[in-house]
């Protein structure tokens, strides 16, 4: 490659990426996962579009793919909430493996005896699709505010099922399916053992040294972080263990540890992260040949069918038999197991291995995954609000770098009142907020203000709520129980304690909407 061909390179690729970033407006107001776009990009410019391109590497995408994993798998732990995630662990474990026992052994079984396939590409092809995609599954959620304990799930799930469907996929790439399936099994929880054991060591490790270690410059912070969760993944697969386990539960250490710089480290990761899923799903888009997938479509939309309703929500509904979960949520849970990238990198490791049959299984997978995507995605919102599982917005962390705000321990917090909400009418000053909280700023009707103690409240107000980080929970908390209570939510009992699970009335955890 000359310097030429370099600055030709450089200007493709940083149109191809203006092109991502502009698309991801078009996605959020669509609600269509941003993924259908950058493949789409990835499409236009290979052999059958516009650019043609000639790309067929499916070695490099996918060690390219395996790369852009470990980015996006460190930057959602990073931001995931210990607190959010911790009560649903159980669940999402059990999903995580016992459900994707079950949905690889009916989507196989379904690609066996109604697609016609053989048996080693049905077990590829029900491990492959078995993986939920967190890109995916919260690209469409940042539409639908859901109750934590949901969202938990969903996080966690998607975070955790990478590791033992990649173990199947390998093993099945490899050799086939094994002769005793209880090897396969002992080898699955080893390398999950060893990947988790990894991963929080490595984390924990990173947290203190990171705390303890003044670097010269706040840029080097979210370098550091990054490292470290990468880190992880490369030690837990050197050591014969998951490393996409390992890196997941390093990026949820160190988000939680509250790291100096830390919203600086979160926009760097998510900066990142975006730039892993845009390369990643356009070199996907490159390596599918558009004319080589007719053949597949009714094989693809059939097994697509068979997992979208049978294999995915016999997986949720058993294993969350032992958890007192309600049918609507498990009803949820089941439609929004999507698809996404890490499926479609997946079905490139049979391709490399030169596995009978393996380009089959790769077109079969991408027509599922876009197909099912473009119906999954736009309707997932919907379903939500008749479930009556989408109503209100929770407040959430600004991801805001200033040096005042950290050298203080405080946090910046933003809700809106929503239509359904008992804050409309309320005053800022009966509120009642706790000391070391207040709201600083309201917007309404695109203007901004300072609001006064005797500020009434209006639907489609938004809040800045600035609090200590010792007051920052029953800030959330106070104002959850204002938007469900009104002004006499302390009266109510709702003011203070945090609505269990279970209890009468099974009051669910709404924000400010």
């Amino acid at each position: 490659m000359t310097v030429e061909h370099l600055n030709e390179l450089l200007l493709i690729c940083s149109l191809v990426l203006l092109i991502a970033v502009a698309a991801v407006r078009l996605s959020s107001r669509s609600g269509l996962p941003s993924l259908l776009i950058y493949l789409g990009i990835g499409i236009a410019i290979g052999q059958d579009g516009i650019g043609g391109v000639v790309f067929d590497n499916a070695e490099l995408t996918q060690l390219l793919g395996y790369a852009a994993l470990v980015v996006i798998l460190a930057e959602g732990g990073l931001g995931t909430k210990w607190k959010e995630i911790k009560p649903a662990l159980p669940r999402a474990a059990v999903l995580s493996t016992f459900g994707v026992a079950v949905s690889v052994g009916v989507t196989a079984a379904g690609a066996h005896y109604l697609a016609g396939l053989e048996w080693r590409q049905a077990l590829l092809i029900g491990a492959v699709v078995s993986s939920t995609d967190a890109a995916a599954v919260f690209s469409v959620l940042r539409s639908v505010p859901l109750p934590a304990r949901l969202t938990g799930v969903l996080e966690a799930e998607s975070g955790f099922n990478d590791a033992p469907v990649v173990i199947l996929v390998v093993a099945f790439s490899t050799a086939g399916p094994t002769e005793h399936w209880y090897v396969l099994l002992g080898e699955i929880a080893l390398e999950l053992a060893i990947g988790a054991a990894i991963g929080v060591a490595i984390g924990w490790l990173g947290a203190y040294g990171m705390r303890h270690v003044a670097l010269p410059a706040s840029g080097l912070y979210p370098i550091a972080v990054m490292a470290i969760a990468v880190s992880a993944y490369a030690a837990g697969a050197l050591a014969h263990g998951s490393g996409f386990l390992a890196v997941y539960l390093a990026a949820v250490v160190l988000g939680n540890a509250k790291l100096p710089h830390a919203p600086a480290t979160r926009g760097f990761a998510e900066g990142v992260g975006w730039i892993g899923q845009i390369g990643m799903f356009v070199l996907l888009g490159l390596l599918v040949t558009p004319h080589n997938l007719l053949d597949d479509i009714v094989p693809a939309l059939l097994i697509g069918m068979i997992l979208t309703l049978i294999a995915r929500p016999l997986s949720v509904f058993t294993s969350l038999l032992p958890f007192r979960v309600p049918w609507q949520e498990k009803t949820l849970l089941s439609w929004a197991g999507l698809r996404g990238a890490v499926p479609i990198v997946l079905a490139t490791i049979p391709m490399v291995n030169d596995v009978p049959g393996s380009e089959t299984v790769f077109n079969i997978v991408f027509v599922l995954v876009v197909v099912y995507t473009l119906i999954q995605g736009p309707t997932l919102p919907w379903l939500a609000r008749r479930l009556r599982l989408g109503e209100g917005e929770e407040p959430a962390d600004l991801g805001i770098e200033s040096a005042p705000l950290e050298r203080l321990r405080g946090h910046l917090l933003s809700t809106s009142i929503g239509p359904t909400s008992r804050m409309h009418g309320v005053e800022v000053g009966e509120l009642r907020m706790p000391a070391g909280a207040a709201v600083t700023l309201v917007v309404r009707d695109g203007t901004s203000f300072v609001p006064s103690p005797t500020t009434v409240l209006r639907r489609g107000d938004e809040l800045l709520v600035v609090a200590t980080d010792p007051v920052r929970d029953a800030a959330e908390r106070r104002l959850q129980a204002v938007s469900q209570g009104g002004k006499l939510a302390g009266w109510l009992g709702t003011g203070t304690e945090r609505p269990q699970e279970g209890e009468a009335g099974r009051v669910r955890r709404r924000g400010a909407g």
